[in-house]
């Protein structure tokens, strides 16, 4: 009996089966969209060193043959046959992915599978359905890894980019479509049972589906057409919508009265009820005498009944939403639906806020590393590394002095992090090339291509006989975190902000320190405590970020 993985289990391949030839099928598809299923061999590393180990529609095999496209039978989209004593040593990873051929997403597609066949026997599956996926259109179904032994992971991790960030991730590139010459694919080995219980299963795929039942006796034999070779599957034309039904005449009526024309369901001798936005003398969802429904459109039904389903399909089941297709759970009451307003958002780019609190970045994007608060990372996918980030001596001593200092951690890898911190509002900032002032203590996360200083505002009457900020310049994000929604205001000759509740500014604002501080006003009970203002000036185009909230 086969054995059920989820997204995220993993088991020894010994301890599924003793062979080591195995067949690998895909099973997946989606209404008006097409796949493009391939498998990568991967080094230590986790990277495509070596393109000859790319094995897809245009390269059905590598080089030794460890790896092999069989097409599609058995009642899956796409299958390998896989010989994992004959992967040389510097292959540690064997990825099976499916992309999208066009536009499209992976939410859209059915149920489907990934399954491992050993001697004919289906030893192991994965299950999936388009509801695990959002934007998605290229996806790691599962992997063969090299820990020591062989081992079956399933994955179900996706990229909004489709094949070119599946490439970049595998650290591939992605090359001109050249017009190739049409190999001519092995047959596959002859499937043979194992010699005995002890040894290892051989190579066998599962069953072919049973033929058709023959005719019944004394009937003739329906003439066959000679069927004409299947074009290739990547250059077959996608089918978007099915195909308009050719005109059929309707039943005849039911006889009725001399000059009177019946409609659908009414009594005869009885006139229709009418109803709401009825043309008067026009039947409902009728056509003129003698005409039908205009070629490529679905015919009309009367008022109050369903609609028919279009030409060569089933009629919805009892209970199913038409226009939902089988299998795909509808939107209502239960846990997928209570959960659904709350699912991952992935929009492909490596800065993405999940909602107000919480920031989503994806470091196989950039390829730059990124700087956070320590302690602000809540969840993270994929293979990240975490390491201290320090200041240096002289750093310490002038975060220390000015109060800018920040406590920084180092994230690098190929997956994605989660970020946040008490809740706080969070705000990515992308720079091309320009500046931005912000407080060390508003600052969660940035690029580590961005320069950054401890900045010095002058002023008199203050203790210390300064303010200081962090200047972030260059290109890259900077994430700003305030506590509520803040205000952003222009830069004008008479804009004050409080130097508690002042979150950023442009690094181009002229900044004037306003100081209030009188030992006989602070001493009056009845003084207002707004003792210091910033003013700002510059040219048009600057700006200031205000949070309700003092520090």
């Amino acid at each position: 009996m086969a054995r059920e993985f989820q997204r995220g289990h993993k088991a020894k391949i010994s301890d599924l089966t003793a062979g080591t030839d195995l067949y690998v099928g895909v099973q997946i598809a989606a209404p008006g969209l097409t796949f493009d299923i391939s498998c990568f061999g991967l080094d230590a590393d986790e990277r495509l060193s070596d393109d000859r180990y790319f094995v897809f529609f245009n390269q059905p095999k590598s080089p030794e043959e460890s790896i092999q496209l069989l097409g599609a039978q058995s009642g899956d989209t796409e299958s390998f046959r896989v010989t994992l004593d004959r992967i040389p040593a510097h292959i540690h990873k064997l990825s099976f992915t499916a992309t999208i051929d066009g536009a499209g997403q992976m939410s859209q597609v059915g149920p489907g599978h990934l399954r491992i066949v050993a001697g004919g026997e289906e030893v192991a599956r994965y299950a999936f359905t388009g509801a695990e996926f959002s934007t998605e259109r290229a996806v790691m179904l599962g992997d063969f890894y090299l820990k020591d032994v062989w081992r079956f992971a399933a994955v179900g991790q996706g990229f909004d980019g489709g094949l070119e960030a599946l490439l970049r991730n595998f650290g591939g590139e992605v090359a001109e479509d050249e017009p190739a010459a049409p190999q001519q694919q092995a047959a596959a080995p002859g499937f043979a049972p194992p010699p005995q219980a002890a040894a290892p299963p051989a190579f066998g795929a599962p069953a072919a589906p049973a033929p058709a039942p023959a005719p019944a006796f004394g009937a003739p034999p329906a003439p066959q057409a000679p069927v004409p070779p299947a074009p290739p599957v990547h250059t077959a034309p996608t089918m978007v919508a099915p195909l308009a039904p050719p005109p059929v005449p309707p039943p005849a009526p039911a006889p009725a009265p001399y000059g009177q024309q019946p409609q659908y369901g009414q009594v005869p001798g009885q006139p229709p009820a009418p109803y709401p936005g009825q043309v008067p003398g026009q039947a409902p969802g009728q056509y003129p005498s003698g005409q039908y429904p205009p070629q490529g459109q679905q015919p009309q039904a009367p008022y109050g009944q369903p609609a028919p389903a279009p030409y060569g399909q089933q009629p919805p089941a009892y209970g199913q939403q038409p226009g939902v297709p089988q299998g795909v759970p509808a939107t209502g009451a239960g846990l997928a639906a209570a959960l659904a307003p709350y699912k991952e958002t992935a929009t492909g780019a490596r800065w993405t806020p999940q909602n107000q609190q919480l920031m989503r970045v994806d470091l196989a994007m950039g390829g730059v590393p990124v700087l956070a608060r320590q302690g602000s990372m809540v969840m993270y996918q994929g293979k990240v590394d975490f390491g201290y980030k320090g200041a240096g001596f002289a750093g310490r001593i002038v975060g220390n002095a000015t109060g800018q200092e920040m406590q920084l951690m180092r994230c690098t890898g190929r997956g994605q992090v989660f970020l946040a911190e008490n809740g706080a509002h969070l705000h990515p900032i992308e720079l091309q090339g320009d500046g931005i002032c912000v407080s060390a203590e508003n600052v969660l996360a940035f690029d580590e291509s961005l320069q950054y200083e401890v900045r010095r505002i002058e002023g008199h009457g203050i203790p210390g006989g300064a303010l200081f900020t962090m200047q972030f310049q260059g290109t890259g994000t900077v994430v700003v975190k305030t506590h509520g929604v803040p205000v952003v205001l222009p830069v004008t000759p008479t804009t004050f902000a409080d130097c508690n509740a002042v979150v950023a500014w442009s690094a181009a604002s002229q900044v004037i320190l306003s100081s209030q501080v009188r030992l006989r006003r602070n001493a009056y009970p009845g003084h207002s405590g707004e003792t210091v203002n910033l003013q700002f000036r510059g040219a048009p185009g600057n700006f200031i970020v205000v949070q309700p909230y003092e520090v």
